[in-house]
């Protein structure tokens, strides 16, 4: 058992005292850089520009996979990195299997020095699949994410038809088995359905939700004040490209990209405060 405060405390503790519902994410493409130590450089500026500004960090695992032995080094540095920050971390992996793979995939993203303090994670290949990565979450003081409604156009094709709502109820009775303000078991909704924050935030009223699509994929912060409970927590809005892009690789932009959404996203709720 970790010594640490839960993620869900702890995130929620920075979202207060730091007034921040950003989730800064950090996409490494090699394409991007001249090199492995450009990128290296690049990506753990961003990390340290931005970190004032944010709730949370979340690397986006296929990118730090694409680059081989070299990408999993980078990701343990960026999450040691972040823990010094202070900067709770959620590995964007969207796993999901059955049986042994799902425990290893677990221990593998949820425990050790290259692991996240949370873990997205996939439903879709039913509900059972989920206990692996809920218990290692609970076990470490982590949390996962569940894919509920995602920011993609073609996410319809399977969370339509009222498939994202069982999903949602399901995630709201995990969190019914444990106390505390929130459970270690959250959602993912897209930021690009603002018209359905309200209805999933009252079907899983304990859940922390995980809003990406801020930025580049055309999310305004100004439409997700309905994530958030009372209070302005609840919710980490997600920005990546917006953030670690801003302008090419200038490391000036990125901050003031993050100073910015963290003072949009507190500007849409500045009403409900």
């Amino acid at each position: 058992m970790t010594s640490a405060p839960p993620f869900a405390a702890a995130v929620t503790e920075r979202t207060r005292r730091l007034q921040t519902r950003l989730c800064v994410g950090l996409d490494p493409r090699a394409g991007a850089y001249r090199d492995a130590a450009h990128l290296r450089e690049h990506t753990l500026d961003v990390l340290e520009a931005a970190a004032p500004y944010a709730a949370c960090l979340k690397p986006q695992l296929a990118f730090f996979e694409a680059l081989g032995l070299p990408g999993f080094a980078l990701l343990e540095e960026v999450c040691g990195a972040a823990r010094t920050l202070g900067l709770p971390v959620i590995l964007d992996g969207k796993r999901g299997d059955i049986g042994s793979t799902a425990q290893a995939y677990a221990q593998g993203w949820l425990t050790g020095a290259h692991a996240g303090d949370a873990l997205t994670v996939n439903p879709f290949l039913g509900f059972g699949t989920l206990t692996p990565f809920v218990e290692a979450a609970r076990a470490n003081g982590g949390a996962v994410f569940v894919l509920v409604k995602t920011s993609n156009l073609d996410q319809a094709d399977l969370q339509g038809q009222g498939v994202s709502e069982r999903v949602a109820a399901e995630v709201a009775r995990l969190g019914e088995e444990e106390q505390g303000e929130y459970a270690s078991v959250g959602a993912v909704v897209g930021a690009t359905h603002p018209g359905d924050l309200a209805r999933f935030r009252s079907l899983m009223p304990r859940a922390l939700l995980l809003l990406p699509g801020l930025g580049a994929q055309g999310a305004a912060a100004a439409e997700l004040a309905p994530a958030f409970r009372p209070g302005g927590t609840g919710a980490l809005a997600s920005a990546s490209r917006a953030v670690q892009y801003a302008q090419g690789l200038d490391v000036a932009a990125s901050r003031a990209a993050a100073r910015g959404l963290r003072d949009e996203l507190n500007g849409a709720l500045a009403p409900a405060r």
